[in-house]
């Protein structure tokens, strides 16, 4: 007797195959075009799902929950104007290079396309889509859904990794269809490297003396194989996307200090820098005026990145730990490097730290105090903030390849966010670190409403808020261009005390660089959300300008 198939809806498609993808938390709005999806989670409860209060906020909880799990961060939105306020967020997630799926719904089918003025739909939202991800699709029919699920899931992760958004349809989201008897994901294989291309390379850097790796976020899955090269001598100085892939209290380890003049002088006593899976970004390179050794040697999986931004004398196509392992392999015995390099490392990494202590004044006091108050266990999210640039992507000491998250893409207003979302994701995954977010205040009031979604997850982080009641960078850029014509940079702020005593959030203000042990020993030590607010009026200013991103100034 023939048994009969078990029907489900594609909403109940999707929450399954999404619990295959290891998935155990989503983000986003609930709406009218995305229920039979959160329904299905809802009933299988396998997923927990996040209600944010913006769908921007959504996607960023997404995309950081990804970065720090290395699981597929899973975004839901609505479709047309809720779909659209995900876009800024997609253009931080693309830009940081996270396997992410957004997820929105599109009105029926039948409306669809035709151009009817039909509510809620953007006539041109896949393209919208597409211009801010690096794919989108559509789902037309039951048939077709695991065969779209699937090829998103395997793009999101192939590199260069990034979001993919599908689009599916209220009508056909309450479709049936039945159960598949396979859900399993596609597998994304690591790209190898041609042996001859390693050889090569090897070959290039065998006689080499004072070999440096320049590491970003590409090369966090190369940890061990970046171990092996510096037991060979080999220093490592890494971009903000790169930190921590080798403990930054590392001997061999410059840290992110890598366009500090200490920094710059000592790369002319290199004699080959090897770039892994970085772009060199403006922003890292004093707009690519940042003089490297002048022997350059890269490998990335994306092809398209060999000569970009600086030219480099060899580039090999290929996963970060496979053709660094494969490099060790063909290096082994072969190298005999400069006894006096990695003094020479030590030696320009407490120069450019003491330099970037200069320009801090009252600061340094903060910095010192969180790193020995948090220690390394730590999940370090910063937004885009006066602070941060002086010293938050230097510092504190990182010592895990997924333990910095920067809104990469500039953009301020995203750190609150990405805060709750790598909270969350410590506490689903069992990560066991603490989650501490810097943020200034205008980025904060931005998305100012995520805290309450803070509040209602029990979001464990502490947040330093750094309110000088201003955009303090603009100001700056103001002072320093425009001749002191101050504009439109002054806020008026809620008194955070209050703002946070109404959502039941923990408050601390933070006036006397006296109490700053206490105050955030407490904080630390209190669950759920906790925020820390750095009344910069009180402690001062900083002893040096920051006027915008930084450029060559000799």
């Amino acid at each position: 007797m023939n048994t009969p198939s078990v029907s489900i809806t594609v909403g109940e498609l999707v929450a399954r195959f999404l619990e295959t993808c290891g998935v155990k938390t989503a983000y986003g709005v609930i709406s009218i075009h995305n229920m039979p999806i959160l329904d299905a989670f809802h009933t299988r409860g396998q997923i927990r799902f996040v209600s944010a209060r913006g769908e921007a906020g959504a996607c960023n909880m997404a995309d950081a929950a990804a970065r720090v799990s290395g699981v597929l961060g899973v975004c839901v939105t609505s479709t047309g104007t809720g779909c659209g306020n995900a876009a800024g967020a997609m253009v931080e997630a693309i830009t940081a290079g996270t396997p992410m799926l957004h997820l929105t719904g599109q009105i029926e089918s039948e409306f669809l396309d035709r151009d009817l003025g039909f509510i809620h739909e953007h006539p041109a939202q896949l393209a919208m889509l597409k211009s801010v991800g690096k794919e989108a699709f559509r789902i037309r029919n039951p048939e077709t859904a695991l065969a779209t699920l699937r090829e998103a899931v395997r793009l999101a992760f192939m590199p260069p990794c990034g979001p993919v958004s599908i689009e599916i349809p209220i009508d056909v989201q309450a479709m049936r269809l039945p159960l598949p008897a396979d859900l399993m994901p596609l597998p994304v294989a690591a790209l190898v490297p041609a042996p001859s291309a390693v050889q090569t390379l090897a070959d290039l850097l065998a006689a080499k003396k004072r070999p440096l790796l320049w590491l970003g976020g590409g090369a966090r899955g190369a940890g061990p194989a970046v171990q092996r090269l510096v037991n060979m001598g080999w220093g490592v100085v890494t971009s903000v996307q790169g930190r921590g892939v080798l403990p930054e209290d590392h001997l061999a380890s410059l840290g992110s200090y890598n366009l500090q003049k200490p920094s710059e002088a000592f790369y002319q006593s290199v004699d080959a820098l090897l770039v892994v899976g970085s772009r060199l970004r403006s922003n890292e390179t004093l707009t690519y005026k940042l003089q490297l050794p002048a022997h350059r040697f890269r490998i990335d999986a994306n092809a398209l990145n060999q000569n970009r931004a600086y030219e480099s004398e060899f580039f090999v196509q290929g996963d970060a730990a496979l053709t660094l392992n494969a490099l060790a392999d063909a290096l082994e015995g072969r190298m005999q490097t400069d006894p006096t390099f990695l003094q020479d490392l030590q030696k320009t990494r407490r120069e450019a730290e003491a330099l970037v202590d200069s320009t801090l004044g009252p600061y340094v006091k903060l910095k010192n105090t969180l790193q020995a108050a948090v220690g390394k266990d730590l999940w370090w999210v910063r937004d885009i903030t006066l602070s941060n640039t002086m010293w938050g992507n230097r510092a504190p000491v990182l010592d895990h390849p997924r333990a910095g998250v920067h809104a990469l893409g500039g953009g301020i207003g995203q750190g609150l966010a990405m805060g709750i979302g790598v909270a969350l994701a410590n506490q689903e995954h069992g990560l066991g670190r603490k989650t501490v977010v810097m943020a200034g205040d205008g980025g904060f009031m931005l998305n100012v409403g995520e805290l309450a979604c803070a509040a209602q997850e029990r979001a464990d982080m502490l947040v330093l808020l750094m309110n000088d009641s201003r955009y303090g960078v603009i100001k700056n850029i103001q002072d320093a261009v425009y001749g002191s014509r101050h504009c439109y940079v002054e806020l008026h702020n809620p008194d955070f005390a209050q703002f946070c005593a109404s959502l039941q959030v923990k408050h601390h203000k933070l006036s006397d660089p006296g109490q700053t042990e206490a105050v955030l020993r407490q904080a630390l030590q209190t669950p759920g959300p906790v925020v820390v607010e750095v009344d910069m009026a009180s402690w001062g200013a900083f002893p040096v300008k920051f006027a915008g991103p930084p450029k060559k100034t000799d």
